[in-house]
């Protein structure tokens, strides 16, 4: 893969981070730039040359280095897609700035650089988009796909921005569409137990906002993670060992085509057998197969009793080998999270919450339901833990106490950023294996992770059999970067020698198109290439992302 070289990144980066636009520890809103602060011409010389430039090497040497000696079958659209010259990407941005307000289209460096690389993501490439879209409703993102496929333009969405397999990137160029402005919660039905929102609409600002109803949505992946980008993802989290994920919550997409064709999956009941299952289709897609700009979610009801745990062990196998029993018993724990010794030490050293951890192999437990049920519930988890060597359970008094806890696992990512010098990457991924292979490849992964060296940890969701490795490197040398590279696709390679997965949560992106061939062969990636070709022929949607372009 052509991935930006570390010093130019490190330069183009710098200005953000002395300005404050790109932090370790901010929101995403704080994040974004809004439109309407230009204060040069949208397409200077300079920007048409490498505009130019760019589309012509980057993505020939991405197509190169990325695709080449790749077999190919036929199938709908064989030929390789043709994209909007620099005269066409000027009238496409000309005409939605006439139709939609000069404001909503932005050209600005920082704007386009700020949806081109990501902090986050492990993987940043050379190319960033040209434009930047900042839709306000479902009428004005169909809008903008008529001018996108009538000017062949690719089209990124954009929405928490912290994804970590270079998701938004733009290796096409292209228009960034970024739904910021598309934050709405539009309605709450409180009897029937579901909301539809749009996609900007943040996981835990929509729990605040409807927590009077006694309802809740039990997804909950990073603090900064947005709806929209949830669903593209098929995203998980730490509630996911009790409640499911993404998919499991999504009534209903309201999704905009290629062409600017707005289609609703089905209607609002909880049950449906009518027709395809197009909603699961678009969830977990990546924007590949169409723009979501309408969500409708089912919620949960507030248990009435909650409690969380947090319990210690001399190894990380130790605990591991305790969630796995905890599941087999049958017990539902609302929440099982794990993090060793380094990470442990590594939210310490950051002092992103109130409370000094002991720096060991560290599970995190969240009870749910009935009094009577999380007091046996803790009863039975609490045996376990004990029968793997477990230390003393610590719990929350109140629910302040319980938020604090649980902090620990939910900062632990942007500790981790927060550590970083100059020069220095967080590479963050995760795989997931079936319950019984947990202990085995975590053991396993560890030692060789922590054979480089190197700032690393293990932590993850492994009341599901889904666990991460952090590894903080040197990006201006290039010999450490291929040992942390070897060591992740190392991990990669054993889960689906495991019969496991390449990604349980963070997608696949431009960064893990190659582990995804491997776990389900070419003939299922050409089922795939073929419901891309029916719904999106010239591969304008978020191209170059899942799977390669056509030959």
């Amino acid at each position: 893969m052509f991935r930006y070289p570390a010093a130019r990144l490190s330069q183009l980066a710098s200005p953000l981070l002395k300005r404050g636009l790109l932090r370790a520890q901010t929101s995403v809103a704080e994040q974004t730039v809004r439109p309407g602060s230009r204060q040069k011409p949208f397409w200077s010389s300079g920007r048409a040359l490498l505009f130019a430039a760019l589309t012509g090497t980057s993505a020939y040497l991405y197509a190169v280095n990325g695709e080449r000696a790749r077999p190919q079958l036929p199938w709908l659209n064989s030929s390789r897609p043709r994209y909007a010259s620099k005269s066409a990407m000027e009238k496409a941005i000309h005409e939605l700035q006439d139709a939609l307000g000069e404001d909503a289209i932005s050209t600005d460096d920082e704007d386009l650089l700020l949806h081109g690389y990501s902090e986050w993501s492990s993987i940043n490439i050379e190319q960033l988009p040209v434009a930047v879209a900042y839709p306000k409703s479902t009428e004005e993102v169909s809008r903008i796909a008529q001018v996108c496929h009538k000017y062949r333009v690719p089209m990124i969405p954009y929405s928490g921005g912290t994804s970590l397999e270079a998701n938004f990137s733009a290796p096409y160029g292209g228009m960034s569409i970024d739904f910021s402005f598309m934050d709405q919660i539009i309605s709450l039905h409180a009897d029937d137990m579901d909301v539809v929102v749009q996609p900007s609409v943040p996981w835990m600002g929509l729990n605040e906002q409807i927590k009077d109803s006694g309802l809740f949505f039990p997804v909950d992946p990073g603090p900064s993670a947005r709806i929209g980008g949830m669903v593209g993802t098929s995203c998980s989290g730490t509630n996911a060992v009790r409640y499911g994920t993404m998919k499991d919550w999504v009534i209903n997409l309201t999704v905009v085509l290629a062409d600017g064709t707005i289609v609703k999956t089905r209607r609002r009941p909880r049950k449906s057998s009518a027709g395809y299952n197009l909603t699961n289709l678009f969830i977990g897609s990546e924007g590949t197969l169409g723009l979501v700009t309408e969500i409708t979610l089912k919620l949960a009801v507030i248990p009435q009793e909650t409690s969380v745990a947090v319990v210690t062990f001399p190894t990380i196998r130790d605990a591991a080998a305790a969630s796995s029993k905890v599941m087999r018993a049958g017990i539902p724990v609302a929440a099982m999270e794990i993090m060793d010794e380094v990470q442990m030490a590594v939210i310490n050293k950051a002092g992103s919450t109130a409370k000094k951890w002991k720096e060991v192999p560290t599970m995190f437990f969240k009870f749910s339901g009935t009094k009577a049920g999380v007091q046996e519930n803790v009863k039975q988890v609490k045996s376990i833990a004990r029968a793997h060597k477990s230390g003393d359970f610590e719990f929350a008094m109140d629910a302040e106490e319980q938020k604090t806890l649980w902090s620990a696992r939910k900062e632990s990512l942007w500790s981790m950023l927060a550590l970083r010098k100059e020069g220095d990457e967080v590479w963050s991924t995760d795989v997931a294996v079936p319950l019984s292979r947990l202990p085995d490849i975590i053991e396993i992964s560890k030692k060789e992770m922590d054979d480089l060296g190197l700032f690393a940890s293990i932590l993850g969701h492994i009341g599901d059999g889904n666990f991460h490795e952090s590894i903080m490197y040197n990006s201006k040398d290039p010999k450490e970067r291929a040992a942390v590279e070897k060591c992740i696709k190392d991990m990669v390679d054993r889960a689906l020698e495991m019969e496991g997965t390449c990604t349980g949560e963070h997608g696949v992106g431009l960064g893990k198109k190659d582990s995804l061939l491997k776990e389900l062969g070419l003939d299922t990636i050409n089922v795939m290439r073929s419901i891309k070709g029916a719904l999106d022929p010239h591969w304008l949607m978020n191209p170059g992302k899942i799977m390669d372009m056509p030959a």
